[in-house]
């Protein structure tokens, strides 16, 4: 690659860092109620909503089981709502091309996909949900399910840092208005007025009619895009209102909105682990943290970047140039718009893998096998910053291992942040664990061997395998993207995938609160020498050795069946026959 293609991503991920230092402090200051400029006038909207929700309800101290218990009840009550509105869409109002009710398996499956900031899409937007589905069904739990990861993220730092014996890890109703009314909806509401300039549209109006050169008309789908695109990619949310998601020129029409969309996805998860330092009043292990989930994102982008370049042995013995040149850019573009080229794509799909945002410029399924490795494991490991609230406890489940191996190998007290981590916590955060890669690997090879998950395979071999892998692990880690390739609008995969989700959010939610609770109770201990140290570079090296070390353990043997197999068989000009 050229230099100008590495500086667009070193300066992408410049920004994101320098950006994430006054937001991280900005968050805490709204975890912890500290006085803004702003809360003249979000005062009064916090307490329109608290009259609604009952203001007692929002002043109550909450234990870790009475915070897990109104935060699950909270989200199935949306999810009950959202699933009535795409079921009963042609019974409601703007619904200008006269949509049918959305079929109800998939209904459940998408329902359960956007309560849990997975956003996968087993239909097309544009060609699926009237405007009012757009609205209250898609962008408004974009909203509320961002905002529940970060708020229990939050319950959870609280649990080092409370003194009445963990009686109190804040209350579940107030964390969430406050962090919707405070960070998403001001920051959305921005960026969105900046969409708006830069031509995504924003109208109630479902299309406009075109008039091509060559004659007759062209009618180009249309709706609420600005506002669903804002807090899609500040939320990570993932999704579309359209079908090609942001590779589409309305969702992402210049240069200048991809940049500011691969930004406002890694915002607020790296923001979270600054407030995080500032929260527990320890900066130093706050950078400890971040340089462990940026060195990951450090590794996957250039990575991504290189192999697409590369391209392929079949790209080559077909006669396309794979050196970028004055007049052409090389490489694999496949599946890639030009306007973005391999860089801005490459770097897109590691950061919407990396944050679990699920949002693509490109098709991922198009990338070269090793290209898209990246993206795998950003999914995988969760923790490459992850998504905002969930990404920060993955990577806080590896970190309370670390501690655990490590205190035994050197005989030190195993402690993180002054409370012992002791077998209650490790049977807890290793539950949490194991969770992941056993809704992830089952279910694909299940879906290899059974005639109803063969048949959506769009491709013979590795890479069909691929396809089945990469869209249970993108369910598992609430992102929503997809390779392409396969038709997941079948039963077996809405339903399927619809369960992974459920069982990717939420039970590890659950062990984690757990810890919180177990932890909260327990008394600070001082330091002393016999204690690991957990905010210096050396144990930081040692954290990403064991997020990397279980992370291969773990999912290396899949990745192996399918892109690694690919990539050999590439070399070696071995071809497939096509799927079922």
């Amino acid at each position: 690659m050229n230099v100008p293609s590495w500086m667009q991503i070193g300066i992408t991920l410049l920004i994101v860092f320098l950006l994430s230092i006054p937001a991280g402090r900005y968050l805490c200051a709204v975890v912890t109620e500290r006085r803004t400029l702003l809360d003249p006038v979000f005062d009064r909207i916090d307490d329109a909503i608290y009259l609604l929700i009952g203001r007692q309800a929002t002043r109550v101290p909450m234990n870790w089981r009475a915070y897990t218990f109104r935060m699950l009840a909270t989200n199935l009550v949306m999810a009950i709502i959202i699933y009535l509105i795409l079921v009963l869409q042609d019974r409601l109002p703007l619904n200008p091309k006269n949509f049918p009710a959305m079929e109800p398996v998939l209904a459940f499956n998408t329902a359960i996909s956007f309560i849990t900031n997975t956003d996968w899409q087993g239909y097309g937007g544009e060609t699926t949900l009237s405007n009012f589905s757009q609205m209250a069904a898609i962008t408004f739990p974009m909203f509320t399910s961002a905002a529940t990861g970060f708020v229990v993220a939050m319950a959870f730092i609280r649990a080092f840092i409370v003194k009445d014996c963990g009686a109190n890890l804040g209350n579940f109703y107030r964390d969430l208005v406050r962090f919707t009314t405070r960070v998403l909806v001001p920051i959305s509401f921005v960026l969105s007025l900046f969409m708006i300039w830069q031509g995504s549209p924003q109208t109630l109006d479902a299309e406009v009619i075109a008039h091509p050169i060559p004659g007759g008309e062209q009618a180009i789908s249309m709706g609420p895009v600005a506002a669903l695109e804002t807090i899609k990619h500040v939320g990570t949310n993932g999704g579309g209102f359209f079908n090609a998601n942001a590779a589409h020129p309305y969702e992402n029409p210049t240069p200048l909105t991809s940049l500011l969309l691969a930004v406002s996805m890694a915002l607020l998860p790296s923001a979270l682990v600054i407030c995080f330092g500032e929260m527990i009043g320890n900066r130093r292990q706050a950078w400890v943290l971040y340089g462990v989930m940026a060195a990951m994102v450090v590794m996957f982008a250039p990575t991504a970047a290189l192999f697409e370049q590369s391209g392929t042995p079949f790209l080559a013995q077909d006669g396309i140039e794979l050196q970028a040149g004055a007049g052409q850019p090389g490489g694999n573009m496949e599946g890639k718009e030009t306007r973005f080229g391999i860089a801005g794509s490459s770097l897109f799909a590691v950061v919407t893998t990396s944050f679990t945002t699920g949002s693509v410029n490109a098709m991922h399924d198009s990338f070269t096998p090793i290209g898209a490795l990246p993206a795998f494991m950003g999914m995988m490991l969760q923790c490459a910053f992850g998504g905002k609230g969930v990404g920060f406890l993955a990577a806080l489940v590896y970190g309370l291992i670390a501690v655990f191996i490590a205190g035994l190998m050197v005989g030190r007290t195993p402690e993180f942040l002054g409370k012992k981590i002791e077998r209650p916590e490790i049977i807890l955060v290793s539950l949490a664990l194991l969770i992941h890669p056993l809704v992830i690997l089952p279910p694909s090879s299940w879906s290899m061997i059974a005639s109803y998950g063969l048949s959506s395979l769009g491709n013979a071999g590795p890479h069909g395998y691929s396809e089945v892998l990469y869209n249970f692990t993108t369910a598992a880690a609430n992102n929503g993207s997809a390779f392409a390739g396969l038709n997941g609008n079948t039963p077996w995969y809405n339903l399927a995938i619809g369960f992974v989700i459920l069982l990717g959010r939420y039970p590890p939610i659950i062990f984690m609160m757990a810890v919180a609770g177990s932890i909260a109770a327990k008394q600070t201990v001082p330091t002393t020498v016999g204690t690991l140290r957990t905010d210096t570079v050396k144990f930081g090296v040692f954290w990403l050795g064991v997020i990397l070390l279980v992370g291969a353990l773990t999912f290396f043997p899949a990745l192996v069946l399918g892109p690694v197999a690919e990539s050999g068989a590439m070399k070696h000009h071995l071809t497939f026959s096509p799927g079922p």
